[in-house]
């Protein structure tokens, strides 16, 4: 079942922990490729310093204040594609980072997807997606409902690589599964 357009509009740290699990699934003229997401990173609000968000709405962010569902791909270091699904209610600019995924085809190498610019190479996401919704097969991408991860099966740790960020370099907003072999290197 493709997660709907309402389970977008909850607490950016809450959706960030049910992503875990959950599937995200790209299709490429006839081929599908299924992973699992297995870590995720949360960006919340004006105030988080570690947020695109942070110093306002620009052309480059504008699609973080739009309503959650909608997918945010940014292009950094001149050479990666970034995969981040807005979350919350217009306006409030947060979203969710899609660190990892674990691929479901068999016999892959663990750095085929155990970063966020791995993962978008891998699934080959670029910015055509970006401001396009995530809660439909249309675009040929999206996310499927998965078995949920119990809390005692989810590691919380501080964000990847916002030395820059304040006291929200603190933020312990990084989420994933305890023990998958394909969470990133930080």
């Amino acid at each position: 079942m493709i997660l709907p357009k309402s389970f977008y509009k909850k607490s950016t740290i809450i959706i960030a922990q049910e992503l875990l699990g959950c599937f995200l699934i790209r299709k490429k003229g006839k081929k599908i490729i299924k992973t699992k997401i297995i870590e995720t990173e949360a960006y919340k609000g004006l105030c988080d310093k570690a947020s695109h968000a942070s110093r306002g709405r620009t052309k480059r962010n504008s699609v973080m204040f739009k309503q959650g569902g909608k997918i945010y791909v940014y292009f950094t270091y001149g050479m990666h594609y970034m995969l981040n699904i807005v979350t919350e209610k217009e306006n409030y600019p947060a979203a969710v980072l899609i660190r990892a995924v674990e691929p479901l085809k068999k016999n892959l190498s663990l750095n085929t997807s155990n970063g966020p610019a791995k993962l978008t190479k891998y699934l080959s996401i670029n910015n055509k997606f970006n401001n396009l919704p995530i809660y439909t097969k249309k675009y040929g991408l999206w996310i499927e409902k998965g078995k949920k991860i119990s809390n005692l099966n989810i590691a919380k740790r501080t964000r990847v690589g916002v030395d820059y960020a304040k006291d929200y370099k603190y933020k312990k907003w990084r989420f994933y599964i305890k023990g998958n072999k394909f969470i990133s290197k930080k």
